[in-house]
């Protein structure tokens, strides 16, 4: 038997992709790339990818656009500029930015055009 940390794995782990649903493909895909500033990797109606670094955000087609929360989280250096950046494009800010402590961070938590709550975290200095 193997533990954790010695684990016999038969297979090569390649990445980590995100899935969230997106009622309007190209609104989404615009949301992610102009206001969020991931990549586009690939953009189709049915599915989409967007990337920053290794990170993969995919978006598949067939969204409800009713609230969902997601666990999607971004990191940023501004969460003031950002939560305003996601208001003017479509979003809305739910919550925060809100000092969260002894956690080291500042927190907000929003929602994208389709209806998917993720939230952006800055360190403090």
């Amino acid at each position: 038997m193997n533990d954790h940390g010695n684990a016999d794995r038969r297979f090569g782990l390649c990445g980590t992709k995100f899935l969230i649903s997106a009622q309007d493909m190209d609104r989404a895909v615009a949301f992610y790339r102009d206001v969020i500033g991931l990549n586009v990797k690939t953009a189709s109606p049915g599915w989409s990818e967007l990337s920053f670094g290794t990170a993969i955000v995919a978006l598949h087609g067939g969204g409800a656009g009713r609230f969902q929360k997601t666990g999607l989280s971004f990191t940023v250096d501004d969460i003031e500029a950002a939560c305003d950046a996601v208001a003017r494009g479509g979003g809305s800010v739910r919550s925060g930015p809100e000092d969260r402590g002894e956690e080291g961070i500042f927190l907000a938590e929003l929602t994208d055009p389709e209806g998917n709550g993720f939230m952006m975290s800055q360190e403090k200095e």
